[in-house]
């Protein structure tokens, strides 16, 4: 029986989360279809678009993503702090970006005077909507029914698009949330769809590389602004982001690829990562996990010593997961 949202969501257990959605249908989601021959390859960039845009409202941070022929990966962090420190009026415009609202709302943005009463109601309806706009859960709703939407009446039809309800995995630490930016990046590479991360169509990596590459020169690689950025090992006042230096990231990329791909074994430079040596991973488990994230890990992912104490505090009965989070670190 699946668990519910709330007990595999939860800002106090991490604020990383890896989500994937997959199509329901015969016929590819974005790539060919064998069957009836038609070329459904352009819906990976409704899909690319719609996660940025939403970014853009949502108190949720991309830091990595991946579109495939039938399904695609999205890691979020959920920004409390920044969803917190908007004004009434900008949680109230940053919801009317995607619906209606209500009658209250829009003659408070109007700048109408407003009885005690309805003063009252529309904060509640504030605080309501401020919830829902640092939720993965309403950001994968907004995500995937419009593409539902766009994608039915390309084909003239009408029913499920998606497969039930997006799978989500709960990141509790650095190695998890490492392993889980690098499995997401080399799907293409895994499914023989790219040859390379740099030529990864529809993922955050290409990005960030090409973002990185139009600046050689920038002692401090440039990022693409729509991502999460990389802010460097965890310190003393630092920044929000992702804790590691892009440029280690980078090379751990391509190391990494350079594993993955069988035809290069036996010609591979053997230099550990920075970031693996830091977390203290195994160069065979890393390329493993990389390889086998989704099927290794159930909803939590993380060290023997995280994923017991989340397990403890959701009440689970049993405790999953913890073979591959004795090989991850």
């Amino acid at each position: 029986m699946p668990r519910s949202r709330k007990s595999q969501i939860a800002l106090e257990a991490t604020p990383y989360y890896h989500c994937t959605s997959r199509c329901v249908r015969r016929a590819f989601l974005c790539g060919r279809d064998e069957y009836t021959g038609n070329d459904y390859e352009h819906r990976r960039g409704w899909i690319e678009q719609r996660m940025l845009v939403l970014a853009k409202v949502y108190a949720l941070d991309i830091c990595a993503y991946a579109v495939m022929s039938n399904h695609y990966h999205i890691v979020l962090h959920i920004n409390a702090e920044k969803a917190k420190a908007w004004s009434d009026a900008e949680v109230i415009q940053r919801w009317h970006t995607l619906y209606s609202g209500n009658h209250l709302s829009h003659e408070y943005l109007a700048g109408k005077d407003l009885y005690e009463e309805q003063l009252k109601v529309l904060s509640e309806l504030v605080t309501e909507w401020r919830e829902r706009l640092m939720s993965i859960s309403w950001f994968m709703r907004a995500l995937n029914e419009d593409i539902a939407r766009q994608a039915n009446t390309e084909d003239a039809c009408t029913g499920r698009f998606w497969e039930g309800r997006f799978k989500s995995q709960a990141l509790l630490d650095e190695t998890a949330l490492a392993t889980c930016l690098a499995y997401v990046d080399f799907n293409p590479i895994r499914a023989q769809m790219a040859d390379a991360p740099e030529t990864s169509d529809f993922t955050s990596v290409k990005e960030r590389i090409n973002t990185a590459r139009s600046e050689p020169e920038s002692p401090e690689p440039k990022q693409p602004r729509p991502l999460f950025p990389f802010v460097g090992y965890p310190r003393q006042d630092m920044p929000v982001g992702l804790p590691f230096r892009l440029q280690d990231y980078l090379e751990l990329v391509d190391w990494t690829g350079r594993q993955i791909r069988a035809d290069k074994r036996g010609s591979i430079e053997q230099k550990t990562p920075p970031i693996l040596e830091r977390l203290n991973i195994d160069t065979d488990h890393w390329t493993y996990n990389t390889q086998h994230f989704e099927s290794q890990f159930k909803s939590l992912v993380g060290t023997v010593l995280s994923i017991k104490a989340q397990c403890q505090r959701f009440g689970y009965q049993r405790t999953p997961g913890l073979a591959a989070a004795t090989k991850l670190a």
